[in-house]
């Protein structure tokens, strides 16, 4: 999922969609899978016909996950999906990072909102110059007095 949405203003939601399943695994399943993002994300469904430059910057950024979802992935990549998003939407999209990943898709998070990511994620890594620094858990993250102080501005 590149940072920025990068659809394709003039087409369809849908045909932004389609767009995604061009493998031929993706293309065997294209229907069903189609529904399958639409029950996750209901109000593309509501706008599948409009054009994806139309939709406010939260749906667009639904339909930038939709259409990676469309290529049946076993490991999504998401960098900054929270980047230029009002509050409310911010939420909204981290629960559809959630459920990707509870659907069994594997989620690897680049993301400048530390406390959501942290707060869901199994595994976090802080990396500086390239290189690993720390790692651990979202959780042990959160509860460790270095990192909040170096890190999280706590």
């Amino acid at each position: 999922m590149p940072e920025g949405r990068r659809l394709f203003a003039e087409m369809s939601v849908e045909e932004n969609l389609v767009l995604g399943s061009l493998t031929h695994k993706a293309k065997a399943k294209r229907k069903e899978t189609l529904e399958w993002v639409y029950e996750m994300f209901p109000r593309l469904k509501e706008r599948s016909n409009q054009a994806a430059g139309t939709l406010s910057g939260g749906e667009q950024q639904m339909a930038a996950i939709a259409r990676g979802l469309m290529s049946l992935p076993k490991l999504i990549m998401f960098d900054e999906p929270s980047l230029g998003l009002a509050p409310i939407m911010v939420s909204d999209i981290f629960k559809i990072v959630e459920m990707v990943n509870s659907q069994g898709v594997t989620v690897l998070l680049v993301e400048q909102n530390v406390h959501h990511t942290l707060a869901m994620c199994d595994r976090a890594y802080v990396l500086e110059n390239g290189r690993i620094t720390l790692s651990g858990t979202g959780e042990e993250f959160l509860n460790n007095d270095h990192i909040k102080e170096a890190y999280l501005g706590i």
